[in-house]
């Protein structure tokens, strides 16, 4: 989805894109393989996760040998910066959502690289909301390191912001994260994410991607069934877009 996006925002400013991904290539292309075509992107591909960043940092030594200048975006612009539209975010939650009195919020969400999660944490870092609270549901990261990589994000988005890193600390209470929906690893559906897909469907209207928002809906299920939340609680799930995987 990310490069999907970085293609789009290249296409649009005029920019050459390469990516680097891995996993099998689709023939003929769909979902987002297809789109990133579409916008114009040149895609290299290798065989797992761990050799995607030696493969950028070679393209962008090749841009630079051939006299032009690279941008390295990393795995899901998980940068303190890019960890900023998700502190815009909640500051637009907040505005949204007035807090209600014993009534407290419980935010669901997909998660991967960990900069949506810092992101939010940073926002409840900032806020005056105690009854905020974010449940991160992992596409496929262990939940420790989940946690500690968007706890670094946050920090360090906020001090991008000029604002203490230490108040990332302050809310941790208030921050968690799961990966009982990782199953069987990045973008492998799990039967419990094949029901809330189903469910999010035939109940909302709503479509969500078997690599993210379906398996955070199987975390928001769960979680309301194992009794995770109050009664009475409102409960956001925060859909992080996907759909072309839809059609993969």
């Amino acid at each position: 989805n990310h490069c999907r996006v970085t293609a789009a925002a290249a296409a649009r400013l005029g920019l050459g894109c390469i990516l680097v991904v891995n996993g099998p290539v689709p023939d003929p292309p769909t979902g987002n393989a297809l789109l990133h075509r579409l916008l114009g992107a040149h895609i290299r591909r290798v065989d797992g996760r761990e050799e995607r960043e030696p493969a950028m940092r070679a393209a962008a030594e090749e841009i630079a040998a051939a006299g032009g200048r690279a941008c390295l975006v990393p795995l899901g612009a998980s940068t303190p910066v890019g960890a900023l539209g998700y502190v815009r975010a909640a500051l637009e939650l907040h505005d949204q959502l007035r807090p209600e009195a014993d009534r407290a919020v419980q935010i669901v969400v997909g998660s991967s690289s960990g900069g949506t999660l810092a992101g939010l944490w940073a926002g409840l870092a900032l806020l005056p909301r105690p009854d905020l609270s974010v449940l991160a549901v992992s596409a496929d990261t262990p939940r420790e390191a989940l946690l500690e990589q968007a706890r670094t994000l946050a920090r360090g988005a906020l001090e991008c912001l000029a604002v203490d890193p230490d108040q990332v600390d302050a809310v941790a209470s208030r921050v968690d994260a799961t990966d009982a929906q990782v199953g069987g690893g990045y973008g492998v559906p799990t039967d419990a994410a094949l029901e809330a897909a189903e469910l999010f469907a035939l109940s909302e209207g709503i479509l969500l991607d078997p690599v993210y928002t379906a398996k955070a809906g199987a975390g928001m299920i769960a979680a309301v069934r194992e009794g995770r939340f109050p009664t009475g609680d409102r409960i956001v799930f925060w859909h992080t877009g996907g759909h072309p995987a839809v059609f993969t």
